[in-house]
């Protein structure tokens, strides 16, 4: 290893890590770690790559599990990157640009270690590893551990305020960067364990005590590591090697040896599906969910950083009592410019949920934004293509959704903002549309394809709900999505036809009617809530939408089946009486209208003289998200799967239990 540079197949005999994974302890004190850390090793450029590596290196790990109990090689590790990690504060300051250098291989060997204690072995034989002290097996010249904390813990503590304390500047970037990953790394111990709600000493020493007292500190700097999107230095080059070079140590080595690139010099690896983030804000992001997602069996302990991240506030916060409750403040307008460029992928999407869900000072700022298109078109470009996203990625936009239409003024405003063209929407060309008549057509084309894929009755609740939220403020509604609202209509009525059809057979082969009946009446569910959907949007709005009752003319014979049925008789009614109005004045014309643009004038000019009080009423539309009892069984195995996909790091899928790995 040292100064020279090794190929992957030449680490299982590298005289310096088969020293440190040997049967001798070595002092913490030893030349032999300025050696060790002094090293190049060709950088792994891809997933694969990663993998290949950690199966170069699984003997000498295997080595390590079976000798650190009698040498404590691994303890005397820790310690001398706690003791660089003390004066890095300084050699930053003094540029000491090879001491960062060699913290950050020290700091990548203990990652790479604890990844492979915690994927073959439980947690409690892990933390046996960090106890083998130097007291326990003295070696000449060990230093004393003067703290009286855990080994772990104070290795956790260590890392907390490097990220703290050392700016991330060109020679510091991939020490930060190690540092969250191998945070991420011994937090990961949840995603071996079955349990959601999962009692883990690692994570209760980072739940308390000192780390819990620098919890808004660390929550504050991985959201500024998110919201600033800092790509890594030019100064990081491809050798013509195939290694890293890392330009400021290239006269001591001619790379450096890391198990993952993240992208560096750019945006990242297509294959993970988060091009365009940079690493440290991709990084910083999953440690962020990661943290504010925990839940310990215990569920009235309280976590110190979902607290911050609910409670922070903007720059500046004028409101004295806004400043008191607040756990620290950052420049929202940043924060939600990063949000709106990252929207692609699944982890912002669920920081956004987590933010406008349980943060009131980002939802008020996010729903007074002048130009939150910016914020709903990337969500509803992700919902359009609803076949090539993950069901949890598509819940949680549609929650979002759901959540912002619960706001009056959002959806009053979205009818507001014209859309010139929308490129994605492939489907139809679409034109001087709202961005209001994009969202509906959007989520009625998630309900569709759910009815025909997914058949999840909860994102139908979702979906109609959001709806049903704007419908009281649908205003002049493109033609198009006038169109699709009835189609949706007259998609659920086939099927209600086909569903009465199989419970009245007389077939014995058919599936029971008891299991068709269950289905029927949660068909009708939703046929009653476009319905009412419709219904809003004529009681408040009909003399603004005349395309909408253009629509409900030329499918009035849709309603016919529903007028006489005990669930929608009442609702009908209503769709009855505009169509009824409607129609005599298309019969009270000289002569009756038959080019769609002769109709369209005789509803405008027959709107115009619409009785409002002609209508019956019905109970205004509102519908609040309430997130499940529980919640940590969804989103724990949730984040976890995240990290799993998108971290970079590579796991062994065989060893996951708490979520079932994809392929």
């Amino acid at each position: 290893m040292g100064v020279g540079s090794s190929s992957m197949v030449e680490l299982g005999n590298n005289d310096y890590l088969q020293r440190l994974v040997g049967k001798e302890p070595i002092s913490d004190n030893d030349p032999f770690w300025n050696q060790l850390l002094s090293f190049s090793l060709p950088t792994p450029l891809s997933t694969a790559e990663a993998r290949q590596l950690e199966e170069a290196t699984k003997p000498i790990c295997k080595s390590l599990v079976e000798n650190n109990p009698q040498t404590g090689n691994f303890c005397a590790l820790i310690r001398v990157f706690l003791r660089r990690a003390g004066e890095l504060k300084t050699s930053t300051q003094c540029e000491n640009n090879v001491f960062v250098w060699q913290s950050y291989n020290a700091l990548f060997i203990i990652r790479c270690l604890c990844k492979h204690f915690i994927e073959i072995m439980s947690e409690e034989k892990v933390l046996k590893h960090f106890t083998v002290t130097a007291a326990q097996k003295k070696a000449p010249g060990n230093s004393s551990n003067e703290s009286s904390a855990p080994l772990a813990e104070t290795l956790i503590i260590s890392i907390i305020q490097l990220l703290l304390q050392i700016p991330v500047v060109n020679f510091t970037y991939l020490l930060h960067l190690e540092a969250i990953n191998t945070l991420l790394v011994l937090l990961s111990v949840q995603m071996f364990v079955a349990r959601a709600a999962y009692k883990s000493v690692l994570h209760d020493y980072l739940a308390e005590g000192k780390c819990a007292k620098a919890a808004p500190l660390l929550v504050r700097q991985l959201l500024y590591n998110f919201t600033t999107q800092e790509m890594c230095p030019a100064s990081f080059d491809r050798a013509e090697g195939g290694s890293l070079l890392y330009g400021i140590a290239s006269g001591v080595a001619s790379g450096i040896w890391t198990i993952l690139t993240l992208g560096i010099g750019g945006g990242g690896h297509s294959e993970d599906g988060i091009a365009n983030t940079p690493a440290l804000a991709n990084q910083s992001l999953l440690l962020l969910l990661v943290l504010a997602n925990h839940c310990g069996n215990d569920k009235d302990t309280r976590n110190p950083y979902r607290e911050a991240l609910v409670s922070f506030v903007n720059i500046p916060e004028t409101s004295s009592e806004a400043q008191i409750d607040a756990s620290f403040n950052i420049k929202f307008s940043s924060l939600y410019n990063a949000i709106c460029g990252q929207l692609n992928n699944d982890s912002t999407i669920l920081l956004l949920y987590i933010l406008l869900h349980r943060n009131s000072h980002f939802k008020t700022f996010v729903l007074s934004r002048l130009n939150i298109e910016a914020l709903v078109l990337p969500i509803l470009q992700t919902l359009y293509h609803v076949a090539d996203r993950s069901s949890h990625h598509i819940y949680m936009a549609l929650i979002i959704i759901l959540i912002l239409s619960e706001d009056d003024a959002f959806s009053k405003s979205v009818h507001e903002i014209m859309l010139k063209t929308v490129p994605w929407y492939t489907e139809r060309v679409l034109h001087k549309i709202s961005l209001g008549g994009l969202l509906i057509l959007v989520v009625i084309r998630t309900i569709q394809f759910n009815i025909t894929r997914m058949r999840d009755k909860y994102l139908h609740t979702n979906c109609l709900a959001a709806l049903a939220n704007m419908s009281a403020h649908f205003h002049s509604l493109h033609q198009y999505v006038a169109q699709r609202i009835i189609s949706l209509f007259e998609l659920l009525c086939k099927k209600h036809s086909k569903f009465l059809e199989l419970v009245t057979s007389p077939d014995p082969t058919v599936k029971h009617a008891q299991d068709y009946t269950q289905d029927l009446a949660i068909l009708e569910e939703v046929i009653r809530m476009v319905l009412e959907i419709i219904n809003s949007c004529l009681t408040s709005s009909l003399q603004h939408n005349p395309h909408l009752v253009y629509a409900l003319l030329h499918k009035r014979h849709l309603f016919e089946q529903f007028r006489t049925h005990h669930t929608f008789q009442d609702i009908i009614q209503n769709v009855d009486t505009v169509i009824t109005y409607f129609n005599s004045k298309m019969e009270q014309c000289p002569v009756r209208p038959s080019e769609p643009h002769e109709v369209l004038e005789v509803i405008e000019q027959g709107a115009r003289q619409w009785p409002r009080d002609r209508l019956k009423k019905f109970p205004e539309l509102r519908f609040k998200y309430v997130e499940e009892e529980q919640p940590e069984e969804f989103f724990i195995p949730y984040v976890w799967s995240l990290v799993f996909q998108k971290s970079r790091l590579h796991w062994d899928p065989n060893s996951v239990q708490l979520f079932v790995p994809e392929a």
